[in-house]
C-alpha cells in the first residue's frame, strides 16, 4: 500500500546527469551545500526507533517500537498498524500474564494512535502475505500505550471508499490520512526540494520573499483588499511577485527565484484557487532561449524517479501554429486529429453557406479527421457533437475544443488517445501582445501583462498598429495544460510608460516606483512562473489540483473545514473606516 515512499526516497539520491559547477563569489567564500545522507533518518529525534513500513526479515529479533494508527484489527488475535511509511502486522498477545496489553490493543477503536514495543519475528509458515512490503515479518507485542483514542469516523481511512468531495475537504485532516494524499503531498516536497538544489546550489539563484500585502495593479484578474487603518485606503494581495521581481533585478540581484504564494479573486471557478503557489523565477541578461533551457533543466532535475525520463529540449510552436492546427493556445499534442485548412478545395462550390464564409474577412473553411470515427462513433455520438457545435459556435476556439470531445468520445468507446503515463512537454511562444477587450474590441488589453516586451521585429508597429504587435511571451503547456508563463520585460521606463499609456490607458501613476527604477540602469532581464499545483496535479494524475494541496478551499473559494470566510462583529470592522452593505432579500435570491 505504502511503496511508492521508498520510489520517493530513491529519488532523491539518483543520479541526475550533467550538473554546473556552483558559483558563490561574495566576499572570496564558498558555499556548498551537500547532504550527509542518501536516504533520510524517519524516526531521528522521536520515540519510535522504526518506521511500520520498513521493516524486513533482515530486522528479526531486533527490538522496535512503532508508533501509528490500528488500521484493522482480525478476531482480537492480530491487527495492523499504520503510520505514513506503511502497514505492519502486530500481534497481540494472548496469555494472562499480557493482560493489560490486549486489553489496550482489542479496545481502541479503529484509528487510534498506539505505541507498540516488541520483538520483529517471522510469520508462520504459510501466512506470508507478498502483496505488502512487510508481509514476511510480524510484530511479537510486549508493551503498548494507547495514546489517543479515536471516535467514531466520518468516512473509513481508505482510498478505495468513495467520500464526496464535500466531505473530505470538510474533515481533511482525516482525509491527509489516505495513502494517495500523502503520496500527493510528499511527492510535491521533493519536487520543489530538488527545484531549489537545482536553481541555488547548482545555478547561483536566490530565495527571496517578497511582500504579500502590496497595491493595486493595473490589468490581469481580479485581487483581494485588505483593508488599513487609513480611512479609504486598502492593500491588495499580489496576483503574482512580478513588480518585485523586476526590482530585484534593478537592485543588482541578478537571478531570483520564489516558491510564491499568489492570490485571484477569480470567484466560483471549477479548478481553480483563490490562493495558489508557483516556482516564480527572474533572470537579468538573459533572452528567451536561455530561460527555456533554465526551466527544460529544472524540471528534468526535479523529474520524479518513478516516471519515465525526461527528453529535452521540448519541442517549441508558435501562437498562430497552435491555433491553426489545434483551434487552441494549449494543445494537447499527445494526440494527432489535428484541424486543417481546406477552403481551397471549396472555392468554386455552389453550396451556399460555404460561399457565404469564403466571402467573409478571412474566411475559412476547415476540417478535421477523427481517426476509425465511422467504427466507433455511434449516431448520438454525431448528435451529441453536432449539439456542441451549435453551443459553442460564436466562440473562435470551436474546432478545438471539438477536437477534445472527439477525443472524449472515442476514448470513451474503449480507444487510447491520451496515454496517462505521457508527459508532452510544448513551447509556445510568438503571442500577440495585445487582444482587443472583449466587451470593448476597439481597445486593447496585455495578452500576458503590460511588462511584456514586443518582439524586436515588431517594434515600429507599436506606434502605428499595435495590434500586429507579437511579444516575448512564452507559455509551456503539459499535455493540454498552461503550467507555466513568462516573458521577456521592458526594461527601458520610455517605452513601458507609452504602453501602459497610450495603448493601455492606464494610470502610470499606479506604476510610477517600477517607472523610476527603470529609469536607473534597469538591466535587460526576463523570467517565467510555473504553476506548482497544476503542475503536481498533472505528474500525480490527480482528478483536480485539491487533490495536491494540504488544505484547499472549495471551488466557491470556502474552507469548508473552518467555515472561512467568515462574518466579522461590527465593532472590529471600526478601526479600519468600513461598513458592510447587507444585499437585500431579492438580490440574496438572485444570486
Amino acid at each position: 500500500m505504502f511503496c511508492w515512499l521508498s520510489r520517493l526516497f530513491r529519488g532523491l539520491s539518483r543520479p541526475t546527469g550533467k550538473t554546473t559547477q556552483p558559483f558563490w563569489g561574495f566576499l572570496s567564500r564558498s558555499l556548498i551545500l551537500t547532504s550527509q545522507r542518501s536516504i533520510p533518518e524517519l524516526s531521528s529525534f522521536v520515540a519510535r526507533t522504526n518506521t511500520c513500513g520498513e521493516l524486513r526479515s533482515s530486522h528479526l529479533g531486533q527490538e522496535v517500537t512503532l508508533c501509528g494508527w490500528i488500521q484493522y484489527r482480525r478476531q482480537n488475535i492480530f491487527l495492523v498498524l499504520r503510520d505514513f511509511h506503511g502497514l505492519v502486522q502486530v500481534v497481540i498477545p494472548q496469555d494472562e500474564s499480557a493482560a493489560s496489553v490486549r486489553r489496550i490493543l482489542c479496545e481502541a477503536p479503529v484509528e487510534s494512535v498506539v505505541q507498540v514495543s516488541g520483538t520483529v519475528i517471522s510469520r508462520p509458515p504459510g501466512q506470508e502475505n507478498p502483496k505488502m512490503p512487510t508481509g514476511e515479518i510480524e510484530i511479537k507485542v510486549k508493551t503498548a500505550k494507547l495514546l489517543n483514542s479515536c471516535k467514531k469516523l466520518p468516512f473509513e481511512i481508505k482510498d478505495f471508499v468513495k467520500k464526496t468531495e464535500t466531505l473530505r475537504l470538510q474533515y481533511r485532516y482525516l482525509d491527509l490520512r489516505g495513502a494517495q494524499m500523502q503520496y500527493n503531498l510528499r511527492l510535491r516536497s521533493q519536487m520543489v526540494m530538488k527545484m531549489r538544489e537545482y536553481l541555488c546550489n547548482l545555478h547561483g539563484f536566490v530565495d527571496i520573499e517578497t511582500p504579500t500585502l502590496f497595491k493595486r495593479t493595473p490589468g490581469g484578474a481580479k485581487e483581494f483588499v485588505v483593508p488599513s487603518r487609513e480611512p479609504g485606503k486598502f492593500y491588495s494581495l499580489p496576483q503574482s511577485p512580478q513588480q518585485f521581481k523586476q526590482l530585484l533585478m534593478v537592485g543588482g540581484l541578478d537571478r531570483y527565484f520564489q516558491i510564491a504564494r499568489c492570490y485571484r479573486d477569480e470567484g466560483s471557478r471549477p479548478d481553480r484557487q483563490p490562493e495558489f503557489t508557483q516556482i516564480d523565477i527572474e533572470m537579468s541578461f538573459v533572452d528567451q532561449t536561455g530561460i527555456q533551457s533554465l526551466i527544460e533543466g529544472l524540471l528534468q532535475y526535479s523529474w520524479p524517479s518513478d516516471k519515465d525520463p525526461l527528453v529535452v529540449p521540448f519541442p517549441s510552436m508558435t501562437f498562430a501554429e497552435a491555433l491553426a492546427s489545434y483551434g487552441t493556445d494549449k494543445p494537447d499534442t499527445r494526440f494527432g486529429m489535428k484541424i486543417v485548412d481546406i477552403s481551397d478545395m471549396f472555392r468554386r462550390t455552389e453550396i451556399g453557406y460555404l460561399q457565404d464564409a469564403l466571402s467573409k474577412p478571412q474566411g475559412t473553411i476547415k476540417a478535421m479527421c477523427v481517426p476509425e470515427g465511422a467504427k466507433y462513433l455511434k449516431r448520438k455520438d454525431i448528435e451529441s457533437i453536432r449539439k456542441f457545435a451549435a453551443d459553442h459556435f460564436n466562440q473562435c476556439s470551436l474546432l478545438g475544443k471539438l477536437r477534445l470531445e472527439c477525443a472524449d468520445l472515442l476514448e470513451a468507446r474503449g480507444v487510447v488517445l491520451r496515454d496517462p503515463a505521457l508527459f508532452s512537454f510544448l513551447w509556445v511562444v510568438d503571442f500577440p501582445l495585445f487582444f482587443p477587450k472583449e466587451e470593448h474590441p476597439q481597445e486593447l488589453e496585455s495578452a500576458h501583462h503590460p511588462f511584456t516586451a514586443p518582439h524586436p521585429s515588431d517594434i515600429h508597429l507599436l506606434y502605428t498598429e499595435p495590434q500586429k504587435v507579437r511579444s516575448q511571451h512564452y507559455d509551456l503547456v503539459l499535455n493540454g495544460n498552461e503550467v507555466g508563463g513568462g516573458s521577456i520585460r521592458i526594461h527601458n521606463a520610455e517605452l513601458q510608460r507609452y504602453v501602459l499609456a497610450a495603448v493601455l490607458k492606464e494610470d502610470v501613476k499606479l506604476l510610477s516606483h517600477l517607472l523610476q527604477a527603470l529609469d536607473y540602469g534597469a538591466p535587460p532581464h526576463g523570467g517565467i512562473a510555473l504553476g506548482l499545483d497544476r503542475l503536481m496535479c498533472l505528474v500525480t494524475g490527480a482528478p483536480s489540483i485539491r487533490d495536491v494541496i494540504a488544505f484547499p478551499k472549495s471551488f466557491r473559494g470556502h474552507d469548508l473545514m473552518s467555515n472561512a470566510p467568515d462574518s466579522i462583529p461590527p465593532e472590529d470592522l471600526k478601526p479600519y473606516h468600513i461598513q458592510v452593505s447587507w444585499p437585500t432579500d431579492s438580490a440574496k435570491k438572485a444570486h
